[in-house]
C-alpha cells in the first residue's frame, strides 16, 4: 500500500464534499473499491464525485442493475454495486473485463462479493459508522496515483 488516510465525515454533505474533492485528483482510468455496511455512504460519495465531474442527472445505486454507466464529457464512469450478486461468475457473463479495460473509472461497491473476478484496486475506500458520524479510510495501492497524497 502506498498511502493510507483516515478522515471523519460528520454528515451527508461532508461525504458529498469528500467525493467532490477526490474527483479533482483522480485519473481517467482506474478501479476503486468501496467497502462499508449498508447506508454508510458509498453511493453518496459516488454522487459527490460524479457531480464534481459535471454529471447533471440523478446518481442512483445500481443495486438491482449491478452497473450504472455515466459519461461526462470525455470521461466514462461505471458504478457497480455487487451487493445482490448471487454468483460472482455473473460478472464474466456481463463482460466485466470490457468495463475495466476501457479508458474508464470503475467504482465498485461490495467488491468482496466477486473478488476473484476483479482486477486489483488502485484505491480502496472503506466507510464505517463512528457513533453519529461516519469515517472513511482511503488506501492507495497504485504508486502512479501518488498525486492523491493531497489527502495526507
Amino acid at each position: 500500500m502506498f498511502l493510507s488516510v483516515n478522515q471523519f465525515l460528520k454528515d451527508e454533505l461532508a461525504t458529498l464534499n469528500f467525493g467532490a474533492h477526490l474527483a479533482k485528483w483522480l485519473p481517467k482510468k482506474g478501479i476503486i473499491f468501496l467497502h462499508g455496511p449498508l447506508g454508510a455512504g458509498k453511493t453518496t460519495l459516488v454522487r459527490g464525485l460524479l457531480k464534481a465531474n459535471g454529471h447533471q442527472g440523478n446518481t442512483k445505486s445500481p443495486t438491482y442493475t449491478l452497473v450504472e454507466p455515466y459519461q461526462v464529457g470525455d470521461r466514462h464512469f461505471y458504478h457497480f454495486d455487487l451487493y445482490r450478486l448471487s454468483d460472482a461468475e455473473e460478472l464474466e457473463y456481463m463482460g466485466i473485463r470490457d468495463y475495466v479495460e476501457e479508458n474508464s473509472l470503475c467504482l465498485i461497491e461490495w467488491p468482496e462479493k466477486a473478488i476473484e473476478f476483479l482486477p486489483k484496486a488502485d484505491m480502496t475506500l472503506t466507510l464505517s459508522y463512528e457513533g453519529e458520524q461516519r469515517s472513511i479510510k482511503l488506501e492507495i495501492h497504485n504508486p502512479d496515483w501518488k498525486k492523491l497524497a493531497v489527502f495526507e
